[in-house]
């Protein structure tokens, strides 16, 4: 049985951990607010101008233009989105494992001849493949340092700027969704090429009236609806990231409350063997005593 100063010193270490995790929720909880708001008032936006961008693409589809070439899938890019921090569950271990199963399975090919590289958005997926001689690029995964549009707008040029000179044949994004508090939704989109619209879809859409004309409306309207996409996804995992940090750090709290629970019982009950001891001792002194 561990003595009262061992458990008293456990008991301390854990308020002080259970005080540093509710205030780690309580931080998680303010952010996500904020995030929410955010990716809340971007989907539908950014939704309308992902069939807008689609619609005019499949209107255009006797002019077929970079954004739209269907190359052999030779060199890939996925882009890999993160937490810059841990304490968050699952979330990017997730990502993580979902990138790998990416490359070793629907690019298996493609990762033996070394042509997956990965594009890390985020310091966890940064450190994990750089770590480990992934074939990555390096220059945009402190994004989250002041999340910004202009700071994704930046990526996305990349992105799109790679794509149209050849460097590669197919960009995904992978990410998790927020859903709600408790749940992220592991997503893997495709941004380069532009994928068509389904055929229902189209023959119901893309009837327009081009003014000035229809190509430099769709060429304008490329660069702004592949940024607004990206934007989307970074915005999403970001409110995911706080979402599962407020969810592990309120899942700590409790334990931490049960683990004490636990402590205290152990803690009386130590004490009261140690004074059952000493009583025990007393009379075992006073009746050597009566003896003599």
């Amino acid at each position: 049985m561990p003595s009262l100063k061992e458990v008293k010193s456990r008991i301390t270490s854990v308020i002080s951990t259970q005080q540093i995790t509710k205030a780690m929720k309580m931080v998680a909880a303010a952010k996500l607010r904020k995030s929410q708001d955010r990716i809340t008032q971007m989907r539908p936006y950014a939704k309308k101008m992902t069939q807008l961008f689609q619609n005019l693409s499949a209107a255009n589809q006797d002019g077929q233009s970079w954004y739209s070439q269907q190359r052999p899938e030779e060199k890939i890019l996925l882009v890999v989105i993160s937490s810059d921090r841990g304490l968050c569950g699952s979330f990017n271990s997730t990502i993580i494992k979902a990138a790998i199963k990416l490359m070793t399975e629907n690019y298996a090919g493609q990762h033996a001849k070394k042509n997956v590289t990965i594009l890390p958005l985020g310091k966890k997926a940064f450190e994990f493949f750089s770590k480990r001689n992934y074939k990555i690029v390096s220059d945009y995964w402190n994004i989250f340092h002041g999340l910004s549009y202009e700071g994704v707008a930046l990526v996305g040029e990349y992105l799109m700027d790679a794509f149209k000179k050849g460097e590669y044949d197919k960009i995904e994004i992978v990410y998790n969704e927020f859903k709600n508090v408790a749940t992220q939704i592991l997503r893997t989109e495709q941004f380069l090429p532009v994928l068509p619209l389904k055929k229902q879809v189209k023959d119901a859409e893309t009837d327009y009236i081009y003014l000035p004309n229809q190509e430099d409306i769709v060429v304008g309207l490329v660069p702004k609806a592949l940024k607004i996409q990206l934007y989307k996804s970074v915005l999403d995992s970001n409110a995911a990231e706080n979402g599962a940090r407020m969810t592990a750090m309120d899942k700590a709290t409790e334990n931490a409350g049960e683990l004490l629970k636990e402590l205290k019982l152990t803690y009386n009950r130590t004490r009261q063997a140690a004074i059952t001891k000493e009583i025990l001792e007393i009379v075992a002194g006073a009746e050597a005593l009566k003896a003599s």
